[in-house]
């Protein structure tokens, strides 16, 4: 048997004739090669910088040295500027970065010279210092308020269990209480212990040896949960009780809300024989939104709504234009404070002219011109004084003082 391959010829056309087909195939042009393919055969050049880089950081400008740039080897701009990487420019040719710039200065001044930014700033350069990855700042912004104290506070919340489940708890309980009671503002209970054991040592001489004698009913006993919305603790660390409820007041101010507590008793559960639960209770109040203040409340400064200016003297609440830019209670302190300056004025105004005019009439005792002459200039110089002093002076210095002063210089 024999097996025939191959394409029998088209009997329709002359031999040696080749299709319009064919023809195409053999005058067709290369294909042009794909971005990958040209990735591989031909290696991309490496991008060169001037040794003046002008920036577009988000729109702002900047200018800076490239040697600036690649201070720090392990940095984020370091890699950036190495060549290695291509950035785009803009229309005046700068360097553009996607990324706000309202804090860039602040890292360029760190990388110029070594210069941290003010205390107010702080947060903010961390988050660029972060996204750029220099080291050197994040470690020594990380020694700095606020942040070095936020890192003590976080070990501390570190030992705290499930304190950030707890504090989200707290915000969605306060929410849905404020919507099904149509409020602006919620109250929730808290129960914040640091001890296990509840129970107050004065309450039962025998609390000691029952803690190491009791049976495991008596345990479960002590190890009640108290009618509160959410309990924090035990913990283990030096920071007492009022440290955690600042730092719950921080981070629930941190996300808008005004969070007032108050402690409004104790547990007071009976547990076994003489023992009752002694664990504080503090009453939350998570206010969404405030209303408007009254006319008279404006006056007064205390917590306005409508003045953006807070008290000067830091205490927390809103100062009034009229008042100097303090509140109510902060604007009384400082007058008293100013009034009792005053009188204390007006005392040593009034002593050191009773010693002017002691030494005016020891001194002309020797003819009555003289004394005359002393004392016109002694009476010139307390009407260059203000209304109100002539007159305290006035009231202490009479004619009849001034006779009794020439008697015991006499004698």
């Amino acid at each position: 048997m024999v097996v025939v391959t191959g394409r029998e010829p088209d009997s329709r056309r002359p031999d040696g004739a080749m299709s319009s087909s064919d023809a195409e195939d053999d005058f067709l042009e290369p294909a042009t090669p794909t971005a990958t393919q040209a990735g591989h055969s031909l290696p991309l050049l490496p991008q060169e910088f001037p040794e003046v880089v002008p920036l577009n950081i988000g729109g702002a400008h900047f200018t800076t040295r490239l040697s600036t740039l690649r201070r720090y080897e392990d940095t984020m701009l370091a890699a950036m500027f190495s060549g290695r990487h291509y950035i785009p420019t803009d229309a005046e040719g700068r360097y553009f970065i996607d990324r706000d710039g309202a804090h860039f200065g602040d890292v360029l001044n760190f990388l110029r010279s070594g210069d941290l930014p003010p205390r107010e700033r702080v947060r903010a350069v961390y988050k660029e210092a972060q996204y750029y990855a220099i080291g050197p700042l994040l470690e020594q912004l990380e020694n700095m308020q606020p942040l070095k104290g936020e890192k003590v506070r976080q070990a501390f919340l570190g030992l705290m269990p499930y304190y950030k489940d707890h504090l989200e708890r707290i915000v969605e309980i306060a929410r849905l209480r404020a919507v099904q009671r149509k409020a602006r503002f919620a109250k929730l209970k808290v129960c914040v212990f640091k001890e296990e054991m509840p129970i107050t040592p004065y309450e039962c001489p025998l609390l000691n040896s029952l803690r190491f004698e009791r049976s495991e009913s008596d345990g479960q006993l002590f190890e009640h949960h108290c009618e509160v919305d959410v309990s924090f603790g035990p913990w283990e660390a030096v920071a007492d009780v009022y440290d955690l409820l600042h730092c719950l007041v921080t981070d629930l101010s941190a996300q808008g809300l005004t969070v007032d507590h108050q402690c409004i008793g104790v547990c007071d559960k009976h547990l076994i024989n003489h023992y009752y639960c002694k664990r504080p209770i503090y009453e939350f109040k998570i206010t969404w939104c405030r209303r408007k203040m009254s006319l008279k409340s404006e006056r007064r400064g205390i917590h306005v709504d409508q003045s953006e200016l807070l008290c000067k003297k830091g205490c927390g609440y809103y100062g009034n234009p009229a008042w100097q830019g303090f509140c109510s209670k902060c604007w009384r302190e400082e007058y008293h404070k100013a009034r009792q300056k005053q009188i204390q004025e007006d005392w040593e105004l009034a002593e050191r002219l009773q010693r002017e005019e002691e030494e005016a009439f020891a001194s002309s005792q020797s003819s009555q011109g003289a004394q005359s002459l002393t004392f016109s200039k002694f009476e010139e110089k307390k009407t260059n004084e203000k209304t109100r002093k002539v007159t305290t002076v006035k009231k202490f210095f009479s004619a009849s003082s001034r006779v009794g002063a020439k008697k015991g210089l006499k004698y």
